[in-house]
C-alpha cells in the first residue's frame, strides 16, 4: 500500500469513529458500547494495512528501493587522431570520436582503476576489425558505417563495463589523399589511352585486313562510301590501286598498270637542244602512291588528315614488318620539326653552341 492510499485509510477511520460518538451522544447508547467502538477504529485500519500488502504479493524491487538506489554512473573520453589500418598497407585512417561507458557491477571481478582504458581499447578493437576491411579512398563512407556499429553499448572483453562511442571522426592524412588523388588521375588517364589504343588497333586492323587486303576491297569499300557517284570510283581505281599497293607495301598488278599514270620524262640540259632524251621514268614509292590518293581525296598539302592516316597505315605496314617503307611515310608525311632558337633566328653553322 503506497503512503497516499495509508493517509486516506487513516483519514476515513477517524471521519467513521467521530460519526460514531456523534451518533452515540445522541442516541444515549450504554456505556459498555463505546469501548467495543474505539477497538473497531483500532482494529479496522490494520485489517486493511494487513489485506492490502497480502494482495500487493512480492515486487522485485519496491518502490522505495528505486528511490534509494544508486544511480548508473556514465562517463566518457575523447580519443583525437588514432591511426587506424586500412585495407592497403601503409595507408591508414585517422579516428577521433568521444567513448562513453558505463561499469558493470561483477562481483567476482576485481576492481577497475582506469575504465577508460578500457573502454577506450574495446572501442577501437570494434573500429579496427572494419577499417582493416575497407580501402582508403572511402573515408567518409566508413566514418557513417563506424558511426552506426559504435553506436551501440556492448561489453568489453573483460566484463567489467559496457562501451560505445559518438561524434567519430575519420579522415586520411592530407599527404595520403594527395596520393590517392594522383593515382585516380592515372588510372583515368590509363583507361583513356588504352581505349584509344584499342580504336586505334581496331580501326588499322579493318583497314589492312578489309579496306586495304587488296584493289578488289578497296573499290568495294570506295563504291559503298560513293554509292552515287559509280563514275568517280571508275576514275579513282588507279589512285585505290596505288593505295593498296602502298598499305601492302606490295607492287601494283600487271592489270592495272596500266590505269597508273607515269611521270613525264625529263629532258636534259636546254643548252644541248640537239640531244633531246627522255630518261627512264623513276620508280614509284609507296609514299608517292599515298601522296596521289591523297590529292585524289582532297587532302591537301598541310592537312592533318593527310598526316593521321599516313599515321595509321605506316602502323599497318610495321605490323607486317616494312619497316623501310613505314619510315618513308613517316618522313613524307609526318616530319620531324625542326629546331628553331627563341629569338627566330637560324643557327650558325660555325658556331657550335649555335649563337
Amino acid at each position: 500500500m503506497t503512503t497516499a492510499r495509508k493517509t486516506t485509510t487513516v483519514f476515513l477511520t477517524v471521519l467513521c469513529g467521530l460519526l460514531l460518538a456523534i451518533v452515540g451522544l445522541t442516541q444515549r447508547w450504554p456505556t459498555w458500547t463505546w469501548p467495543t467502538l474505539a477497538v473497531l477504529l483500532l482494529v479496522a485500519p490494520a485489517a486493511a494495512f494487513r489485506i492490502a500488502l497480502l494482495r500487493r504479493g512480492s515486487l522485485p524491487v519496491s518502490f522505495e528501493e528505486q528511490l534509494t538506489a544508486t544511480p548508473v554512473e556514465r562517463t566518457e573520453y575523447h580519443v583525437s587522431r588514432v591511426a587506424l589500418p586500412s585495407y592497403w598497407e601503409d595507408y591508414n585512417f585517422v579516428f577521433s570520436a568521444t567513448v562513453r561507458w558505463y561499469l558493470v557491477e561483477s562481483p567476482g571481478n576485481t576492481p577497475v582503476l582506469n575504465p577508460a582504458g578500457l573502454a577506450v581499447e574495446a572501442v577501437l578493437n570494434r573500429a579496427r576489425a572494419v577499417t582493416e576491411r575497407r580501402e582508403p579512398g572511402r573515408a567518409s563512407l566508413v566514418q557513417h558505417e563506424l558511426s552506426g556499429v559504435l553506436s551501440r553499448m556492448c561489453p568489453d572483453p573483460t566484463g567489467h563495463l559496457q562501451a560505445m562511442a559518438e561524434d567519430i571522426s575519420l579522415t586520411l592524412l592530407e599527404q595520403d589523399q594527395e596520393r590517392l588523388d594522383r593515382l585516380a588521375d592515372v588510372r583515368k588517364d590509363r583507361a583513356v589511352w588504352e581505349h584509344q589504343r584499342k580504336y586505334e588497333q581496331s580501326k588499322r586492323q579493318y583497314l589492312g585486313e578489309d579496306v586495304l587486303k587488296d584493289t578488289g576491297s578497296a573499290v568495294v569499300w570506295w563504291l559503298a562510301k560513293n554509292d552515287e557517284h559509280v563514275e568517280k570510283t571508275v576514275s579513282d581505281l588507279a589512285l585505290l590501286a596505288q593505295l593498296t599497293s602502298a598499305a601492302n607495301d606490295t607492287d601494283i598488278p600487271e592489270r592495272l598498270q596500266d590505269l597508273v599514270s607515269q611521270q613525264p620524262g625529263e629532258r636534259i640540259a636546254p643548252e644541248f637542244p640537239e640531244e633531246v632524251s627522255v630518261s627512264a621514268p623513276r620508280e614509284r614509292t609507296a609514299a608517292d602512291h599515298l601522296s596521289g590518293f591523297f590529292d585524289a581525296m582532297g587532302f591537301t598539302e598541310g592537312d592533318v588528315r593527310r598526316t593521321m592516316m599516313a599515321k595509321q597505315i605506316s602502323h599497318i605496314i610495321t605490323e607486317q614488318n616494312r619497316h623501310e617503307t613505314a619510315e618513308d611515310l613517316l618522313r613524307r608525311f609526318d616530319p620531324p620539326a625542326t629546331f628553331t632558337p627563341d629569338n627566330g633566328e637560324e643557327p650558325n653553322p660555325g658556331d657550335d653552341d649555335g649563337r
